[in-house]
């Protein structure tokens, strides 16, 4: 008996450590927000580079996740899949982003990171 509480309880820690790891879905669209006005508000290199930073990880474990609207939705199925597409693009866009201010190019870095509004509506439309 003593052995299967102590299984049941690595069990389930082990679960609850799993789920920690990963932010839920509005956590990280959350922190792709506040993000994106931090950059958008500085003229800091330093800080634009890093608020990006924060938003592509938030984004990658934001792939993780599904939003509730496609809860009932199989990994594998084109809705998904739509969506992994939604959050690579915005990845793409936040990494020329991070490249161009990383060049010394801060006027065009903040070009592309105001495209990223067009890219979150479009999507939203889509899964929120």
């Amino acid at each position: 008996m003593h052995k299967h509480v102590i299984a049941i309880a690595t069990v389930a820690l082990l679960g609850w450590s799993v789920q920690t790891l990963a932010a839920d879905l509005e956590t990280d669209m959350d922190t792709i927000s506040d993000n994106y006005s931090k950059v958008m508000k500085t003229d800091n290199k330093a800080d634009f580079v890093a608020g990006l930073a924060k938003m592509k990880a938030a984004a990658e474990d934001a792939k993780k996740s599904k939003p509730p609207k496609l809860d009932s939705k199989p990994d594998n199925s084109p809705e998904i899949q739509d969506y992994h597409k939604g959050l690579d693009n915005l990845i793409s866009h936040i990494d020329k982003a991070s490249e161009l201010a990383n060049a010394g190019k801060m006027a065009d870095a903040k070009k592309e990171a105001d495209g990223l509004k067009a890219i979150r509506n479009e999507n939203h439309k889509k899964f929120k």
